[in-house]
């Protein structure tokens, strides 16, 4: 892993370290503040579908790392009917509690197809808007082992994450005819397309794509590209180029080397990072987050609650695993993001179908993941 962000998430490097970096492995790279060491407090949703199998692993896993984290676990928050009482808002105490944290580790919650519940928005969708979590990051890059069809992939998709077609506003009309309104501001854009260069700045980073539909939503999408070339004036040293959303899937399909960051509205961020995902190895493998000024979740990159698989034992840990490393950077805790990283990646160079999930090629289960990590974690210590 490579070009670090501050506060974030690496960058992959499917070759390896280079000689520079190889030579310059005795030089500090973190200079702490007193009392960086202290312990946080992460709040934890566990989620439903697989979201509690996959959070027990994050939870072994830094426990047995020694990472000066602690949970405030909220177990109950749940979309879902199985088992737990279905909520259609997010809990004050559940809020209040990220505010005071500032850092949030969860699984999916489960959204229901509820047509006689229209005016509710999904609890996904209501923490992200009423915490103004107005980025999501989605970082999706080759894992060495890990057979694709394509190779060398290193993407970050940078999505506006609050407005949108997830503005939540529709209304029927007449007996028929809905109306769903697709909300676009400029002062939203250019946060979006600002942290996008940002982004890239920070990790030598040499192309932002904007994603857009602008040669029909003219005004919508419009003022999206705007904001996006206002911004790209300022960072006159990284290539700025605009791909509309269809042709963008296309050439995913095709080359997806092709691009590096991609710049987003809230629609097309979702299924763009999707795909993205799915051509890095599935919802199991790509990490993701939700930032704010002050307050940030971390979550797998792709949502799927996976209910399917749900008490199975046999759901993929690693999204949430990698998840973890980027919330790590985030507290400033690097070399703590950088031993579970290599550890996890371990296991997918180490090739052995007994231990991979059966999502990636392999025969064997949540635990026996678990456990191959906690292995790795190990002997690096030894």
């Amino acid at each position: 892993m490579l070009a670090r962000l501050p506060g974030l998430l690496a960058r992959s490097s499917p070759g390896g370290a280079t000689s520079l970096q190889q030579q310059a492995r005795g030089v500090l790279t973190y200079l702490p503040s007193p009392g960086d060491g202290a312990s946080s407090t992460v709040t934890l949703i566990p989620g439903d579908g697989i979201g509690p199998e996959v959070t027990k692993s994050v939870v072994d896993v830094v426990a047995a790392m020694g990472a000066p984290i602690t949970w405030e676990r909220f177990d109950y928050l749940s979309g879902s009917e199985g088992g737990k009482l279905p909520r259609t808002s997010v809990p004050q105490e559940i809020l209040n509690s990220i505010r005071r944290n500032g850092v949030c580790l969860k699984g999916t919650l489960f959204t229901p197809l509820d047509a006689n519940n229209t005016n509710t928005q999904s609890l996904n969708v209501q923490l992200r808007k009423d915490l103004d979590l107005h980025v999501n990051v989605v970082h999706g890059y080759s894992i060495p082992g890990l057979n694709t069809r394509h190779k060398d992939l290193d993407i970050v998709v940078i999505r506006e994450n609050t407005e949108g077609e997830y503005s939540g506003l529709e209304h029927e009309v007449v007996e028929g005819v809905v109306e769903s309104l697709k909300i676009i501001t400029y002062e939203k854009s250019y946060r979006t397309a600002k942290y996008a260069f940002e982004f890239a700045f920070l990790n030598n980073r040499k192309k932002v794509s904007a994603i857009h539909k602008a040669n029909i939503m003219k005004q919508g999408d419009g003022t999206f590209l705007k904001a996006c070339r206002e911004v790209a004036r300022n960072f006159p040293r990284i290539k700025y180029d605009e791909v509309i959303v269809d042709n963008t899937c296309m050439q995913l399909v095709g080359r997806p080397q092709q691009f590096d960051v991609m710049v987003t509205p809230n629609l097309y961020g979702n299924l763009v990072s999707n795909v993205v995902a799915g051509l890095c190895g599935g919802f199991g493998v790509v990490p993701g987050g939700n930032i704010g000024d002050g307050v940030a979740i971390f979550e797998q990159g792709a949502r799927h609650v996976a209910k399917s698989l749900a008490g199975q034992g046999v759901a993929n840990p690693t999204a949430t695993l990698l998840s973890t490393a980027m919330m790590m950077r985030h507290l400033k805790l690097a070399n703590f993001a950088d031993r579970l990283e290599a550890s996890v990646m371990k296991v997918y160079s180490d090739g052995d179908k007994s231990v991979l999930t059966p999502d990636v090629g392999g025969s064997g289960t949540l635990l026996r993941f678990t456990e191959a990590v906690v292995r790795n974690l190990e002997l690096e210590e030894n």
